[in-house]
């Protein structure tokens, strides 16, 4: 009896941690990442409608299985003497569209990253936390650049780095498979104190594709004007309900915290830890 108690206290132990996406159930006719990719290739259509159709897609639930169990990321800091910890919850991939077998890896602005965020409840990640899902990483891939060219805006080629990081991962499927948090495959579109240049003009700030010894190849960077969005731009969402020291919070509140701020971001606070939503 002693032991299955023990077992049964395990086992809620895990449950309350366990964190998932509120999304909608994905519908069994739901297009597959190719059938979506192809649905939004058409050059006339413009970037506004083609995130009109992404929005819609992912409200709608469609997107994989594995992507809606979240992954666990704690940290800890020394702060005034004292040690802080926080564990938070992200999503173990970048986002994408589809099915489990067949998905798509759905670059978009900043605007409609953040109205995504906005509407699952999340957030996307600072700088800090990007180095530290890549330490947290039971995957870490090896970054596939393709040489720059004005066809890295498009859908094809946006196709084309699908296909190049899903056949890269199923070298380690086995091992790990789909839900397995994965790293290294993607820039991350951040939020940051550089969202606003220094003219106060929107830029997008970018950072990552972490190499094996974990430096990330782009730095912090906000030279692009927000409607760029290339092949290696990553979303990736962090549920904005976390806990200090087994306290629940929010992602906002500590980053305009003047002393928990260093336990998510390594630029100070970010006291508009969002991009702005039109």
């Amino acid at each position: 009896m002693k032991y299955v108690l023990l077992l049964f206290i395990s086992i809620c132990t895990i449950d309350c941690y366990s964190q998932h996406l509120k999304l909608k159930k994905r519908v069994s006719n739901a297009l597959n990442g190719s059938d979506f990719s192809r649905s939004i290739r058409d050059s006339s259509l413009s970037l506004e409608d083609r995130e009109s159709i992404i929005f819609n897609e992912i409200r709608s639930g469609n997107i994989p299985r594995f992507y809606r169990k979240l992954s666990v990321i704690r940290d800890t800091a020394m702060i005034i003497g004292q040690l802080q910890t926080i564990r938070y919850y992200v999503l173990p991939d970048f986002l994408a569209i589809g099915s489990d077998s067949d998905y798509f890896y759905c670059p978009m602005r900043p605007q409609l990253a953040q109205k995504v965020a906005d509407f699952l409840d999340c957030s996307l990640p600072t700088r800090k936390i990007s180095d530290r899902i890549y330490h947290t990483a039971k995957v870490k891939m090896m970054p596939q650049p393709i040489p720059p060219s004005k066809a890295m805006i498009t859908v094809p080629v946006f196709e084309r780095h699908t296909r190049m990081v899903q056949q890269q991962r199923e070298q380690s499927i086995k091992q790990f498979p789909l839900g397995s948090l994965v790293a290294g495959n993607k820039k991350d579109v951040v939020i940051s104190n550089m969202i606003f240049n220094s003219k106060n003009q929107l830029r997008v700030a970018i950072y990552g594709w972490h190499k094996p010894d974990g430096k990330a190849i782009q730095p912090l960077h906000n030279g692009h004007t927000t409607d760029h969005v290339d092949y290696s731009h990553g979303i990736r969402l962090v549920q904005n309900k976390l806990w200090i020291n087994g306290k629940k919070s929010t992602l906002r509140a500590i980053l305009g915290s003047e002393t928990l701020h260093p336990l998510l971001s390594d630029e100070g606070m970010i006291s508009k830890a969002y991009y702005p939503v039109e």
